[in-house]
């Protein structure tokens, strides 16, 4: 079989059951993960997640919460454009390793604090610990639904902007809409805008998902 067969695909991440498939998925793509698949596939969601939080840089006052953070290219961004404290956790040590190589211009590591948990749970943050939440490419198919954004805004304190991007048919299928609406409705967020963007560059070579979007949901924490 040729390395090309071989080598990890987008699919297999969308086809992951469990937290412990995200384990050993991970486990195997960690190191190769900004070649093979960001550089690769032209995949540029991250940057767009970021560049929406950071339009609301002067709102932020304290850390930044970057949610299944992998390899530490939203963090990455969000150092580049300004912020200072940023904290990543992730289901993979693996992922988290390979974010915290991640250095600024200035030499200094992306990430203040690396946490590995597994977000389908309780995690072992205080409430209304976190400034700010992002998160790109971790609620989408075979790895986050809904249910998990109660855990992120339990972190999130009053004020908090929060830029979570789901993949768009995954926002349709598992009920996002139907969980936002509840959470505004009871005083637990603002009402969300929501900003459709490609997943890829428009001349990505994965043609197969080249049209794949997402729903980037905006909100504070109320």
């Amino acid at each position: 079989m040729t390395k090309e067969k071989n080598r990890i695909s987008v699919d297999d991440a969308y086809a992951l059951e469990s937290p412990a498939d995200s384990i050993e998925l991970y486990k195997t793509w960690a190191s190769s993960y900004d070649t093979e698949f960001i550089e690769r596939e032209g995949y540029v969601l991250y940057l767009r997640v970021a560049e929406l939080l950071l339009e609301r840089r002067a709102q932020i006052d304290g850390a930044v919460l970057d949610v299944g953070c992998g390899t530490g290219m939203v963090g990455a961004s969000l150092r580049g454009g300004g912020i200072d404290v940023v904290d990543g956790i992730d289901i993979s040590p693996e992922m988290l390793a390979e974010a915290g190589q991640k250095k600024t211009v200035n030499g200094a590591p992306v990430y203040h604090d690396l946490i590995c948990a597994d977000l389908t749970k309780t995690i072992a943050i205080p409430d209304k610990h976190y400034a700010a939440l992002i998160s790109a490419g971790t609620f989408t198919h075979g790895h986050l639904g809904p249910e998990s954004l109660d855990e992120l805004w339990r972190v999130a304190a009053p004020g908090a902007p929060c830029v979570i991007g789901v993949r768009s048919t995954h926002y349709e299928a598992m009920g996002f809409a139907e969980k936002l609406a509840a959470d505004v409705a009871s005083g637990t967020i603002t009402e969300p805008q929501l900003v459709l963007v490609d997943h890829y560059l428009t001349d990505a070579r994965n043609s197969k998902h080249a049209n794949d979007q997402a729903q980037i949901v905006v909100c504070e924490r109320k």
